[in-house]
């Protein structure tokens, strides 16, 4: 965390969204979208998830269902401060699962007709980061849309660049298959965007089994579906005080295994066809 920037900012929004009684974040006077928001967690940040959740239930809007997948480990180890935030909108469930891709496969077979938005557990969001990617969806109905994403990059002979040199702008000119949606600020999949292969477990944590946002983008590949920027975006999240402690970014981009996921996921379903797409 950048400290001079963004601490006082995380210690009034934390303040303010403790504040507010559950009446109010559950108050049926707010309008729904017909929208998922799913997400999941690990044990070091469960003391301050409920501040994710608030910011969730605090949107001008409110999805359906907010569904929070933990490994079934940590079912007594959960806080009062996120248990007691439990409603018709909130739910809390387990998977069997330690990896981050529980995040997404479980919601999309409980709910395969629906647009699903992920998130993560280290921020709070905005109160229109739901509205606003949902409106670019309506725009943009059959596209995977993401508030943060990087262009997959190549050298001039074909190697993937180190992950630190995927852009995060896109010229005109480039592949637009090679876009891939960072999960940190939200990713909104339409119903049906990934391939039945997405549920596969052996396979992602064989071939991606620490980036679940690259096995998604491959499953994207797979069906045919693009990865978009999002049109229109809100101010960034804010991010949560001592959560990056432990860290998949950390894992991926410092030991550069993104690159070494990407180059699997790559080889083993000739992603290559996609990617050499002008």
């Amino acid at each position: 965390m950048k400290l001079v920037k963004e601490l006082p900012l995380y210690i009034l929004n934390s303040i303010r969204l403790s504040s507010i009684p559950k009446s109010r974040l559950i108050s049926p006077k707010k309008d729904t979208l017909p929208v998922i928001v799913s997400l999941t967690s690990i044990e070091s940040r469960l003391s301050s998830l409920h501040l994710v959740i608030r910011s969730l239930l605090t949107q001008s809007h409110l999805p359906e269902k907010i569904v929070l997948w933990l490994n079934q480990e940590l079912e007594s180890h959960l806080p009062k401060s996120l248990t007691r935030l439990q409603s018709e909108i909130f739910e809390i469930r387990y998977s069997d699962l330690h990896c981050s891709h529980k995040k997404l496969i479980h919601s999309l077979k409980e709910y395969p007709d629906k647009v699903i938005i992920t998130c993560d557990d280290d921020l709070m969001y905005r109160n229109n980061w739901l509205y606003l990617l949902y409106e670019n969806h309506r725009l943009l109905p059959d596209c995977i849309i993401g508030n943060n994403t990087r262009h997959i990059g190549y050298d001039e002979k074909g190697g993937i660049l180190p992950y630190g040199e995927w852009r995060y702008r896109h010229s005109k000119d480039a592949n637009e298959w090679a876009v891939v949606a960072i999960g940190a600020w939200g990713i909104l999949y339409p119903p049906g965007s990934l391939s039945e292969k997405v549920f596969d477990a052996d396979l992602f944590l064989r071939l991606a089994p620490q980036s679940d946002d690259l096995w998604f983008k491959t499953m994207a590949l797979l069906n045919g579906t693009k990865t978009i920027q999002a049109l229109t975006t809100p101010k960034e999240p804010v991010p949560i005080a001592g959560t990056q402690k432990v860290s998949l970014k950390q894992i991926n981009v410092g030991e550069h295994k993104n690159v070494k996921q990407w180059k699997a996921l790559t080889n083993f379903f000739d992603l290559d066809r996609f990617m050499n797409r002008s």
